[in-house]
């Protein structure tokens, strides 16, 4: 089957569903076309900090109101090391806060939002293969219900993720890929249970690294720094919340305990593919670049991407003027490094590397002292937490 439309977007994650929202506002006509089931992308767990920026992008496009509803607005964030906790006041220091609402709530936002206004939205497609763009005529295969379709287009927008089709599919030589792979992953936990803190609380321990969040008034999220092959049915319920214990024990900590819903392990690392666009191909979120989320980054950098996109595409339909989507990659790269760089030190400041030495374990320290007894190091740190300008 034969159809058209003018931007086909592949991934109906954060990056994909967001710039085709922006579209619809924009009058510009988009399918999205997703892989995977809708049960599927809309419990599947992610994120949960928005920046102050995304926040304000949400509501300004009409979907920030059940964030405002059931999200938890966090001016400030904890850090607990030497058994001490030590508060980075974004406020106070930057005039921002961050929201915790988590990634799969912004998607059933977005979802609803598309069906809403009768967008074409198509889950459960199969052998999805991009083509033409090169040549200047971009068109989209798949299968659904065991038809095959063929979707041509001006422009396809690759936002299916790490794992997607779109990155691969670029021509040998036309892209290169920069990356770290960390020597440890996150085990992660939802458990019933109200926040053990107002804001989160990244705590360095000698054992490793551990993170207090949440999701909701009655739901925490929680990390532990594990080997990034952990087996997660070696960790009962009452091991995990030991090991937590001990190393989210200190002044000012009180861990609620209660039962366990959901375990994972996420290994960790860093990627960047340049440049994010070939031909009328165009990469953006976790298709282009993968951060570990450390410093809260994932979801938020998605946003930025389609921001960008959004505009150059409304600008060369509007006008034929097509420098915005020239300059897309250059223009996102320059954001995407500096919060790679941000990520890559939060990851640094906490965790405990193989191989470290009493020597780099006490210049750990002593950057953490530095950093939370300084004014100006502090407000750095909220700086790039709370979210570096978009464009």
């Amino acid at each position: 089957m034969q159809e058209r439309t003018q931007v086909a977007i592949i991934g109906a994650g954060p990056a994909g569903l967001l710039l085709g929202h922006l579209l619809h506002l924009a009058g510009i006509e988009s399918v999205v076309i997703e892989a995977r089931s809708r049960p599927y992308v809309e419990n599947r767990v992610r994120a949960g900090v928005l920046e102050h920026h995304v926040v304000d992008v949400l509501d300004q496009t009409g979907l920030g109101e059940r964030m405002r509803r059931e999200g938890l607005p966090h001016e400030g964030t904890q850090f607990l090391f030497g058994a001490k906790l030590h508060r980075i006041d974004f406020q106070a220091l930057v005039g921002h806060s961050v929201m915790v609402y988590g990634q799969h709530e912004v998607v059933r936002d977005l979802i609803a939002a598309r069906q809403a206004a009768g967008a074409p939205l198509l889950f459960d497609c199969e052998d999805v293969a991009v083509a033409g763009y090169e040549a200047g005529s971009p068109a989209v295969r798949y299968v659904r219900d065991g038809q095959a379709h063929t979707l041509d287009c001006d422009l396809i927008a690759g936002c299916d993720g790490f794992h997607g089709v779109c990155r691969p599919s670029l021509p040998p030589g036309t892209w290169r890929g920069f990356d770290r792979v960390y020597p440890f992953g996150w085990l992660g936990i939802l458990a019933e249970a109200p926040p053990s803190s107002d804001e989160l609380v990244y705590a360095n321990h000698e054992r490793g690294f551990a993170l207090l969040s949440m999701r909701s008034p009655t739901v925490q999220r929680m990390y532990l720094q594990c080997a990034p092959d952990e087996d997660v049915e070696a960790w009962s319920d009452d091991r995990v919340w030991s090991e937590l214990s001990r190393r989210l024990s200190g002044d000012g900590v009180t861990l609620r305990t209660g039962r366990i819903f959901q375990k994972s392990v996420t290994p960790m690392r860093s990627f960047v593919a340049e440049p994010m666009q070939c031909g009328r191909l165009f990469l953006a979120g976790d298709a282009a670049h993968i951060v570990p989320p450390t410093g809260a980054k994932g979801m938020n950098s998605a946003v930025a991407d389609v921001l960008l996109l959004s505009r150059a595409i409304e600008r060369w339909v509007g006008t034929g003027d097509d420098v915005g989507l020239a300059s897309y990659s250059a223009a996102a790269l320059r954001r995407i490094w500096k919060v790679q760089r941000f990520s890559w030190w939060m990851t640094t400041l906490f965790h405990r590397f193989d191989g470290a030495s009493d020597f780099d374990r006490r210049v750990q320290l002593a950057e953490l002292d530095y950093v939370v007894g300084s004014r100006e190091a502090a407000a750095a740190l909220a700086e790039n937490y709370v979210g570096l300008p978009l464009s």
